[in-house]
């Protein structure tokens, strides 16, 4: 197959995280609005551009209280930093249809190479004879790399929120003609 333009369809992706609580568990939440343009042969993927941007309101939580202030300045900053970007730089071929695609990720206003380990989860047609792909990928960042160091001490020690933030995304994108 040729290099093909793919756009992410949102409402068969995810783009998931997790982060340590209280240093005993996890608290997971989800962005729900995002876009991304992929330029690449699914046959090929090392050569493909890959761009995305999420739109840091649309975070969620499952808990109003929480996500208000993960938009305010001791966070994301939403009013200055609307959105989370990435841009790929480079990809490698780790094992059949296993990539390890690195870019650079903007959060809050600070920019940082980043790898993902994103898997192609194959290509076929939907029952409209339109073209799609799967990728699904995992990632970590630490969030105090991007200026994210809002935190509080535990009586018991340690701190509220861990550094650590696990990303985990699920893409379908179709063919654009």
């Amino acid at each position: 197959m040729t290099r093909t333009k793919w756009a992410v369809d949102p409402t068969h992706s995810s783009i998931d995280f997790s982060v340590k609580h209280m240093m005993i568990a996890r608290v997971k939440g989800t962005f729900h609005q995002f876009e991304a343009t992929i330029d690449a042969d699914p046959a090929d993927l090392t050569t493909a551009d890959i761009a995305f941007s999420v739109d840091v309101t649309s975070i969620d939580t499952r808990n109003a209280d929480r996500d208000n202030h993960l938009r305010t300045a001791d966070f994301f900053d939403v009013e200055k930093n609307p959105k989370i970007t990435f841009e790929s730089t480079s990809i490698v071929k780790t094992d059949d249809d296993q990539y390890d695609v690195t870019g650079d990720v903007t959060i809050a206003g600070t920019t940082r190479s980043e790898t993902f380990a994103v898997t192609f989860e194959g290509q076929g047609k939907d029952p409209w004879g339109n073209e799609k792909v799967g990728f699904s990928g995992e990632g970590k960042i630490n969030r105090s790399d991007y200026g994210l160091t809002y935190n509080a001490a535990l009586e018991t020690g340690g701190v509220l929120i861990g550094d650590q933030i696990k990303i985990s995304l699920v893409i379908e994108a179709a063919a654009q003609a």
